[in-house]
């Protein structure tokens, strides 16, 4: 039990309470922003202050891989100054509705400053999007956004460096937590199987082995004959905790748990 509390702290540990701002809020007088999903809302909320107003396209607990706009989406990106967005093709959406909106502001690349890693996806390699699961990343990406915001708002530029810099420090102070947490865990331990290769990034960062689910997907509900195949692989593996999603389902984590053993 406390290495699961351990990785699901760890994992969100950089993210700050999200403002008003992050929450959707027009205001009168502040910068209106668009971010693709909520993590980079909190980061930009983080970074803008009471000087952003801060509206988030894909919320908590939805999939930024299947986003699909709605008609409030769309006003609201003709309305913004700027878009921040990840970048690393995450947001394959992105250009399409940018393009619908006719949108003319400032684009923000988050992600701009990170140096790429590769992934599996679909049986072919793959740009890694996922580069926020490193803090460290997380810093380059308050200094993007920060730099991203100024050039849109030159007005408050002393604002947003200052708050950047304060950001970037509570992102190192909790990636020292989160390596000191770690190294209390034997490197032979920290072996993890999961249906999304989405962990590469944190994986590097800490000395975790991420392993894909044999015949396991998020795209559909696994079989028997795929259940039962994945119970073998945690116990040839020798895994001791069981992580899902929290978009879907504990049900199968669950189970899983009770047929290995594991927490």
């Amino acid at each position: 039990m406390r290495r699961r509390h351990l990785l699901a702290a760890a994992l969100f540990a950089v993210a700050p309470k999200p403002s008003r701002a992050a929450a959707g809020q027009a205001t009168r007088g502040k910068l209106p922003l668009i971010a693709t999903f909520s993590i980079l809302g909190d980061m930009v909320a983080s970074v803008g202050g009471d000087d952003v107003s801060v509206r988030v396209l894909v919320g908590p607990n939805q999939d930024v891989h299947i986003y699909e706009p709605a008609p409030r989406d769309l006003r609201d990106v003709v309305a913004a100054s700027a878009v921040v967005e990840n970048g690393l093709g995450l947001e394959g959406w992105m250009a399409r509705l940018t393009g619908a909106a006719g949108f003319k502001g400032r684009t923000i690349v988050a992600a701009a400053q990170v140096k790429p890693r590769t992934m599996k996806e679909d049986g072919a390699i793959a740009t890694d999007p996922h580069a926020w699961q490193n803090p460290q990343n997380g810093v380059l990406y308050a200094q993007s956004i920060a730099a991203g915001l100024s050039a849109a708002d030159p007005a408050h530029a002393q604002a947003y460096a200052s708050a950047a810099t304060a950001y970037e420090d509570a992102i190192r102070q909790a990636d020292a937590r989160i390596e000191a947490a770690f190294a209390s865990i034997p490197a032979n331990r920290r072996r993890i199987i999961t249906t999304h290769d989405a962990f590469g990034y944190y994986g590097a960062r800490y000395g975790i082995e991420f392993l894909a689910a044999e015949g396991i997907s998020t795209e559909s509900e696994p079989s028997a004959k795929q259940i039962a195949a994945l119970v073998r692989q945690i116990k040839r593996e020798k895994i001791h905790a069981v992580f899902i999603e929290n978009m879907t389902s504990d049900r199968m984590a669950k189970m899983l748990a009770r047929e290995t053993g594991a927490v």
